[in-house]
C-alpha cells in the first residue's frame, strides 16, 4: 500500500467500477472509497444502493458529494453519460483531483470533456481499459494519455493497477481503443448474425464445425455464446460506444458502415431485455432459441 493512500471517488458504479473496487479491495481493505451513480436517482435506487454496500464503499446521492476531497477520480458510465457526468463533477472545485475518464468515447468528447474538466480545476486523463474487467479486475490493462498521465500512471501502478502511457495528448488512449473496438464489438454482432440464422436454418452445428475448421484454436462453441451473451448482457452500453466508434471513424475521414452497422445490432440485443444468465450463458442453442422468439414476438 502507499505509504499514503489516495481517496478513491467512482462516477458510474457498473460492471467496471465495481470489479476495479473488488480488486482493490482485496490489496488495500482499509482504502477510502466513495462512489455515485445516477441509478441511485430512480426506481434501481434500492439495487444501486446494495450493490454500494457490497462493494463496502461510501455510496453518495451526488456527483459533487461523491469526489469531494478525492486525489483519484474515475468516470465509468455509459458513453453517451461521459460528459454530461463530465458538467456534473465539475459543478464544484475539483482542487487537483486527477480525474481518469475511462468511458468508450470518441477523442473529441474525451476532449470536450477535458476543457471541462480543467475548468473546475481538475487534472484530466484520457483512461482506456483495453480488455474485460473479467478476470483482471483492477489489474485489466489500461492506456493513459494527456499531459497529466505520468502523475495517474504513478499513482494507478501503486494502487497495483495495470497502466501504460498512451501519449501526451488527450485522446490517444481513446483513438486506439474506439478503432480496436471495431473488430471486437463488430465480432459480437456477426457472431449473433451468424448464429441467429445458423439455428433459424438448423445448421449451427455444421457452422461450428466450419469455423472451427477455418480458424483452428479459436474455439467458437465457447467463443460463440459468450460473445452472444456479452451483446444481450451490455447491448445498450455496446451500442452507446460504437456509435462513439462511429464518430472517431467519420473524424477519420472514413465511412463508418460497420461500426454503425454494429451499433444497431448491439441496440437490438439491448433492448430485448432478456436475462442472459437465466437462459444459459453457455448455451449456444437456448440463447439463440431466445432471441429468436424474443425477435418473432416483437413482429406485427
Amino acid at each position: 500500500m502507499p505509504p499514503n493512500p489516495p481517496k478513491l471517488a467512482f462516477i458510474g458504479f457498473g460492471e467496471a467500477a465495481q470489479a476495479f473496487t473488488r480488486g482493490l479491495r482485496q490489496e488495500m481493505a482499509t482504502l477510502a472509497i466513495s462512489a455515485f451513480d445516477i441509478k441511485t436517482d430512480g426506481p434501481e435506487a434500492a439495487a444501486k444502493r446494495a450493490d454500494y454496500t457490497a462493494a463496502n464503499v461510501q455510496g453518495a446521492e451526488s456527483s459533487a458529494t461523491a469526489t469531494l476531497g478525492a486525489d483519484l477520480i474515475f468516470s465509468l458510465v455509459t458513453a453517451d453519460q461521459a460528459e454530461a457526468a463530465a458538467k456534473a463533477a465539475a459543478c464544484c472545485d475539483l482542487d487537483g483531483a486527477l480525474y481518469l475518464d475511462g468511458n468508450s468515447c470518441a477523442p473529441d468528447a474525451k476532449r470536450r470533456a477535458a476543457q471541462t474538466i480543467k475548468g473546475a480545476g481538475g487534472r484530466y486523463v484520457d483512461l482506456a481499459i483495453m480488455t474485460p474487467v473479467q478476470p483482471h479486475l483492477h489489474k485489466s490493462p489500461c492506456l493513459l494519455a494527456g499531459p497529466d498521465a505520468q502523475a495517474a500512471q504513478e499513482i494507478t501502478r501503486a494502487l497495483g493497477m495495470e497502466t501504460k502511457l498512451a501519449g501526451q495528448d488527450i485522446g490517444a488512449a481513446s483513438t486506439r481503443k474506439m478503432v480496436r473496438s471495431i473488430m471486437i464489438k463488430g465480432l459480437e454482432a456477426l457472431t449473433l448474425e451468424c448464429f441467429l440464422a445458423a439455428r433459424q436454418a438448423g445448421v449451427e452445428h455444421h457452422i461450428l464445425a466450419s469455423l472451427e475448421t477455418s480458424f483452428p484454436g479459436f474455439d467458437w462453441p465457447t467463443r460463440a455464446p459468450y460473445m452472444i451473451e456479452r451483446s444481450l448482457t451490455h447491448g445498450l452500453r455496446r451500442a452507446a460506444e460504437m456509435r462513439e466508434v462511429a464518430q472517431t471513424v467519420t473524424d477519420l475521414g472514413l465511412d463508418p458502415l460497420m461500426a454503425t452497422a454494429t451499433a444497431a445490432r448491439q441496440q437490438q440485443m439491448g433492448d430485448l431485455g432478456l436475462d442472459a444468465a437465466s437462459i444459459g450463458t453457455d448455451n449456444l442453442a437456448a440463447l439463440t432459441d431466445a432471441i429468436l422468439a424474443a425477435l418473432a414476438a416483437e413482429q406485427p
